[in-house]
């Protein structure tokens, strides 16, 4: 268990650095948006582009890692993503953000390489604890809300994606030293394309596929989203908002570990129910607009005010960051669980469907504060969604395990 262990720090080393460059565009975007004069959507549209390649080359990638092995594919992508990283900071026009922003997202697809790699080093009543010490990860969210804004303020904005692409090549090297060859190679018959895509007909799929593009699609939009909202919501500057936004993202990366143990002891089913509930109440709470009441009295009108100071607000986004840390890792216990023999793709598939959820939610969430004005919309979707989910596990696993239940003690 010493290699695991070795691979699995390593790995997730490799994934810290992969999703801080992946996010950076919700940092360095502000100054940006503010030197082209970028309207919210478009604002959204820029920090949105490198979540939906990195989205879709989730699925290649994760079929490549059951082909050819997580340790040759992961060291090649940190690589090959080094030159797009760079080529940001020559960038100067919307179009050629969005255009080397699309190569840059590539990084957010070591999410779909080194889950099953790091899974297939321990045994199944350990996998939930290993994928989601990986997905710990995303933790590289937060030490890109503390990194970027400070290398930026000390020699600018340009400054940040050239220290992400040395970081970038000095972690391939490291990774290549200190991980190992992939078990799940050459141990078995390598299955076809036709074989590897023949677990898209299974139901079960589709529906982890929704509860991550609200977990993982919801924690990587608000991730992006954060930094700015405290800036137009709270007045406040970009280093401070940095850092009140990295209280959602660092507790949804480190405690994405406790979750998968979460998982392995009580299931992923448990698990996930409460997550979403308790979801539901959080985002209620911060979906409620900066209201301005107004009272007819005998003494002429008072007004009150009803809102989330930045003191109220901020706690209810660490709740949620902690909230969406359990979900992602009890989405990926109920697939090391029902598909150990193809969590490659499957996982390709799964982090698809939640990267597509972090590309679309930010342009959703900029279309709604351009068209309504309100910045407590973005909380309002994301309430709606989880209405979604709630409803769909209640149908699929919920009542058809309290049916069972009950058909079997009129047996009994």
């Amino acid at each position: 268990m010493g290699k695991a262990y070795r691979v699995l720090f390593v790995s997730t080393f490799a994934f810290v650095v992969c999703f801080a460059v992946w996010l950076v565009f919700g940092v360095i975007g502000i100054p940006i948006r503010r030197e082209l004069g970028l309207n919210a959507t478009e604002f959204g549209l820029l920090t949105a582009t490198p979540v939906l390649s990195g989205a879709a080359l989730r699925l290649p990638l994760g079929i490549w890692t059951d082909r050819y092995g997580g340790r040759i594919v992961m060291t090649i992508l940190l690589l090959a993503a080094a030159v797009p990283v760079w080529l940001v900071s020559y960038a100067g026009q919307l179009w050629q953000f969005l255009t080397v922003g699309l190569f840059l997202g590539a990084v957010g697809a070591s999410f779909a390489v080194g889950t099953p790699y790091v899974a297939r080093f321990f045994p199944a009543n350990r996998r939930g604890f290993a994928m989601g010490f990986f997905g710990a990860g995303t933790s590289g969210a937060a030490l890109n809300m503390f990194v970027a804004p400070a290398i930026s303020v000390a020699w600018g904005w340009r400054a940040v994606p050239r220290a992400y692409a040395v970081a970038l090549l000095v972690t391939a090297g490291v990774f290549w030293l200190l991980s190992a060859p992939d078990p799940g190679v050459g141990a078995r018959r390598t299955p076809t394309l036709a074989e590897q895509l023949r677990v898209l007909r299974d139901p079960r799929v589709w529906k982890y596929c929704q509860y991550y593009s609200l977990a993982f699609g919801g924690f990587t939009a608000l991730s992006l989203w954060m930094p700015q909202y405290f800036v137009g919501e709270y007045g406040l500057g970009i280093a401070a908002a940095s850092a009140l936004a990295a209280s959602f993202s660092l507790p949804a990366g480190v405690l994405r570990a406790l979750g998968g143990a979460l998982s392995d002891r009580f299931g992923a089913h448990a698990l996930t129910w409460w997550v979403l509930w308790v979801a539901w109440i959080l985002l209620f709470l911060l979906s409620y607009p900066q209201t301005q009441l107004v009272v007819e009295t005998i003494r002429g009108p008072v007004s009150f005010h009803i809102g989330l100071n930045v003191w109220m607000f901020a706690p209810l986004l660490f709740a949620l960051g902690v909230v969406m840390a359990f979900g992602m890792a009890s989405t990926f216990k109920y697939l090391g669980d029902d598909f150990p023999e193809t969590l490659g793709v499957v996982t390709g598939i799964v982090g698809l469907a939640g990267g597509l959820g972090g590309f679309l939610l930010p342009i959703l969430w900029g279309a709604l504060l351009d068209l309504l004005g309100i910045r407590s919309s973005a909380f309002m979707l994301l309430y709606g969604i989880v209405w979604v989910s709630l409803i769909l596990i209640y149908f699929t696993e919920v009542r058809r395990v309290d049916f069972h239940g009950r058909q079997a003690s009129k047996e009994s």
